[in-house]
């Protein structure tokens, strides 16, 4: 079995910015918590970096969230469209 390899054919996207906004935390707040520095958040946040497995758990129980709502392979699709899409799904 070979190593995986990440990059364009294996990117991991994620929500870090939105819920630490949301969550109002400071990069520098998130890193103390996750036990980092802020300049791994920024990098993280930009995608340049790829956490850990177990730097992946730290963050999500921040948020209190499972992994996928966090991180996913695909590009997330913004909040407001998810919203919208409901709304307007369930308006007979």
């Amino acid at each position: 079995m070979s190593p995986v390899r990440r990059g364009e054919k294996l990117p991991i996207y994620n929500r870090i910015a939105v819920l630490r906004a949301e969550h109002r935390l400071s990069r520098a707040s998130l890193a103390e918590r996750i036990e980092v520095n802020p300049q791994t958040v920024g990098a993280l946040e930009r995608g340049d970096h790829f956490p850990s497995l177990d730097l992946a758990f730290r963050i999500c129980s921040v948020f209190d969230l499972p992994v996928e709502a966090v991180f996913s392979r695909e590009e997330f699709q913004p909040m407001s469209t998810e919203i919208y899409r409901r709304t307007r799904e369930d308006t007979p």
